[in-house]
C-alpha cells in the first residue's frame, strides 16, 4: 500500500501545546497513527549503532493513504496549519514524501531502540537484541503503521501506572489501543482478560500481531474496531486510554458502562493546560483523583471510580 508522509517541522522553541494541536489536526482526518519527533528524547539504553540519532527539530508526522482524497486532504492540512500560524505565530514547514508501508517500517526502525520504561519493564523492538536481567519484563513491539512504541512520555507513564494499579487477575480495557503496547503490558503484569479497541482497522491488526508476538494466550485477549466503547461488552477493573483530551472527556460520559465500582481509570495524552477540564470532568462523573503527574508537559491521570 502507498502512503503519503506529511511531516510538519516546528521551530525548536515551539511550545508543547503546538505539537498537540498539530497532532489534533491529523487526528481530525481520522488518522490514529501520528509520530511525534522530540529532539530532547534520549533513550536510557542509548541509541543503537544503526540508529540515525535524534531529530534536529520537533516534528509531527501523519500518514495519509494514497487514494482519491489525497489532494483535498493536503489542501485542508495546509489551510489548518495556516490558521494555526496566524493564531499562534508558530513557524513551520511541511515536507511530503510518498512511501510504501515496508519503507516506512524500515525508516522507523532507525529511531526505535530498547528502552527501560519502569524498574521492571523494557520495551524492545522485535528486530533488536536485548540482554535481559532477572525480573525484567520484555514487551516486544513492532508498531507497523499503528505506532505507539513506549518512547513517548504518555505511553511510558501509562505503562508505569498499569504496573502500579493492575492487580493480578484484573480485567483490563485499552481504549484507543494503537500498537497494543498497553495491552501487552497488562497481560504480562497479570491481567486475566484484556480487551482493546481502536477506530483504525490497521491499528487493530497491528495490536493483534503484537499480542501474538509476545505469546499472549489468544483466549485471554480481544481486539475490536469501533468508536470509543461502543462495541465493548462487560466490565473491567482497569481501563486505560492514551488518546486526546477532548476524546477522554467524551469517553467519561459513558465510562460507567464498562468500569466496575472502585475500578481504576488511567488516562493520558493530555497537555498540561488541559489538565483541569479533564480532572473536573472525572470528578463530576464519579472519580476520586489518585494522582496526576506531569512529564515533559504531558499529564497522566489515575482515578478511582466510586459510583
Amino acid at each position: 500500500m502507498k502512503w503519503l508522509e506529511a511531516k510538519v517541522i516546528l521551530e525548536n522553541d515551539a511550545a508543547v501545546f503546538v505539537v498537540e494541536v498539530v497532532a489534533d489536526i491529523f487526528s481530525d482526518f481520522g488518522l490514529q497513527g501520528t509520530v511525534i519527533e522530540a529532539p530532547d528524547n534520549e533513550p536510557e539504553e542509548g541509541w543503537g549503532d544503526d540508529a540515525s540519532g535524534r531529530p534536529e527539530k520537533p516534528a509531527v508526522i501523519g500518514y495519509f493513504p494514497q487514494n482519491h482524497l489525497i489532494e483535498k486532504r493536503c489542501e485542508h492540512l495546509e489551510k489548518r496549519l495556516s490558521n494555526l500560524k496566524q493564531t499562534s505565530r508558530v513557524k513551520y514547514s511541511v515536507v511530503y514524501r510518498e512511501i510504501d508501508e515496508e519503507d516506512w517500517a524500515e525508516s522507523w526502525k532507525t529511531y526505535f531502540v530498547p528502552e527501560r520504561i519502569t524498574d521492571r519493564i523494557i520495551v524492545k523492538p522485535t528486530w533488536r537484541e536485548y540482554d535481559a536481567t532477572p525480573g525484567d519484563i520484555i514487551l516486544e513491539i513492532d508498531p507497523g503503521m499503528a505506532f505507539g512504541t513506549g518512547i513517548h512520555p504518555t505511553t511510558a507513564a501509562c505503562i508505569q501506572m498499569i504496573q502500579t494499579y493492575l492487580r493480578p487477575g484484573d480485567r483490563m480495557l485499552d481504549v484507543g489501543t494503537g500498537s497494543g503496547i498497553l495491552m501487552v503490558a497488562g497481560a504480562k503484569l497479570g491481567a486475566s482478560q484484556i480487551s482493546g479497541i481502536d477506530i483504525d482497522e490497521v491499528a487493530v491488526a497491528v495490536a493483534r500481531k503484537n499480542l501474538v508476538q509476545n505469546r499472549i494466550d489468544p483466549e485471554t485477549f480481544e481486539v475490536m474496531t469501533g468508536n470509543l466503547i461502543d462495541p465493548v461488552n462487560g466490565r473491567f477493573e482497569l481501563v486505560v486510554s492514551n488518546i486526546l483530551s477532548e476524546i477522554i472527556i467524551r469517553l467519561l460520559d459513558h465510562i460507567h458502562l464498562v468500569l466496575v465500582k472502585n475500578g481504576i481509570l488511567i488516562c493520558s495524552g493530555i497537555i498540561e493546560k488541559n489538565r483541569d477540564p479533564v480532572v473536573q470532568k472525572m470528578i463530576s462523573t464519579g472519580f476520586e483523583i489518585i494522582e496526576a503527574p506531569v512529564k515533559e508537559g504531558w499529564v497522566t491521570i489515575a482515578g478511582s471510580f466510586n459510583h
